[in-house]
């Protein structure tokens, strides 16, 4: 089976599926815009988004959608000709797979569906203080249309969460499953003897009182400022307690400060904690894993938006979760059941739950291995996986039912 994946960021979200599927014997073909490491097994072949041909901002997403369609769909039309795939997979997002139908007239297509924009109700609006104008609501609805244009030629579709899926518009849905990732809940688990040395020296165990945050970027979409002001709070009452936080200096999910200061330099300048907060930039993925051991209590901020990784492999480490009271994290997480919730804006609500949780960490240990149950029936990697290669099995069979 010849099974051939889009996605702009080499791998991205189907780098296990893929290493599943050579494992099996199928040959897979990457088309990206960023190449991966090459990886035995994977052909990887690129493509070049030519120039913006717009300059009106509304249309910006959708001329780079428009372009990047174009140039998959020249790599796939060459690949009709001398080694056709049997199913296409891709995030629709960027506009991989807009003339993927075209081009691949015969050929089932899977569609990965990450996010739909929504001008009301979601990340847009989530903050009370900012006001959205309507150019700005233009110009959300517009960066959609390269995946309702998709959506409509796709044979199959899946969202990783519930709630991503429920971003879509109502008539959609149903022909969208959910299925995630998966996460490594043999590598992400409890470990009582874990142990973390920090770029200064000092060693965290355990036990320890010690409170995390990690984001890919400390950005307000992971509520990096509210999580720093409620520490604030913590630090004030709690001088033995150490906290720690991991994740870049980038703008992330949201723009860049218009003064051009990184929200790390503007937080620690406003709550004063530049000798209480050890920041570390960026962790391999096992000493992460290690962070979410030996962690008291990690916080886990996020507007309506994505659902990060960090959290679900923060979970299956049993980390005691401190979330925001928002629709994404509270499809993983019930209050008092397997984590904490706090309002996103409330930052005293969140200091509170902070304190809960250093105060009575011994006694919330059935939140603990809750949350590590909740990634094990449904989010355990290869349950996800098996379930999207019999996707993949029965798009093939589809195929390979109608008449040459």
């Amino acid at each position: 089976m010849h099974v051939l994946f889009v996605h702009r960021s080499g791998s991205g979200q189907f780098a296990h599926l893929i290493a599943r599927l050579v494992s099996g014997g199928a040959e897979v073909t990457l088309v990206t815009e960023h190449a991966a490491p090459e990886q035995a097994g994977v052909r990887q072949l690129t493509y070049a988004v030519g120039p913006a041909t717009t300059t009106h901002v509304a249309l910006a997403a959708t001329d780079y959608h428009m372009r990047t369609g174009e140039a998959v769909a020249g790599l796939l039309g060459q690949l009709a000709r001398t080694d056709p795939p049997d199913v296409v997979i891709g995030h629709i997002g960027w506009g991989g797979m807009l003339f993927a139908r075209d081009a691949l007239p015969d050929v089932p297509l899977l569609g990965y569906c990450e996010y739909y924009y929504n001008s009301a109700g979601s990340d847009l609006d989530f903050d009370p203080a900012v006001t959205i104008s309507d150019a700005e609501r233009q110009r959300i609805r517009m960066r959609n249309a390269a995946q309702l244009l998709t959506l409509e030629a796709l044979d199959a579709a899946y969202a990783p969460t519930r709630w991503q899926q429920y971003q879509y518009p109502a008539h959609l849905r149903p022909r969208i499953a959910v299925c995630h990732d998966g996460i490594d809940a043999h590598a992400c688990r409890p470990d009582p003897n874990a142990v973390l040395q920090l770029p200064d020296g000092r060693v965290l165990r355990h036990g320890d009182p010690v409170v995390t945050f990690a984001a890919r970027d400390l950005d307000p979409y992971r509520g990096y400022p509210e999580f720093m002001r409620a520490v604030a709070r913590v630090a004030a009452r709690h001088p033995d307690a150490m906290f720690v936080t991991v994740g870049g200096d980038g703008p992330g999910y949201g723009r860049a400060r218009e003064d051009g200061r990184r929200w790390r330099e503007v937080m620690l300048a406003e709550t004063g904690l530049t000798d209480r907060v050890v920041h570390i930039p960026w962790l391999a993925p096992d000493q992460l894993v290690r962070l979410f051991q030996v962690s008291a209590a990690h916080v886990y901020l996020t507007v309506p938006f994505v659902l990060s990784w960090s959290l679900l492999e923060a979970m299956a480490c049993g980390s005691l979760i401190i979330g925001s009271d928002t629709q994404p994290v509270r499809e993983v997480i019930t209050d008092g059941v397997n984590g904490l919730l706090a309002p996103f804006h409330d930052t005293a609500a969140l200091a509170q739950r902070i304190e809960e949780a250093l105060h009575r960490g011994s006694m919330l240990g059935e939140l603990r291995r809750a949350a590590r149950a909740t990634i094990l029936s449904g989010y355990e990697r290869e349950r996800c996986i098996d379930r999207q290669l019999g996707w993949i099995a029965g798009l093939s069979r589809q195929r390979e039912a109608v008449p040459a």
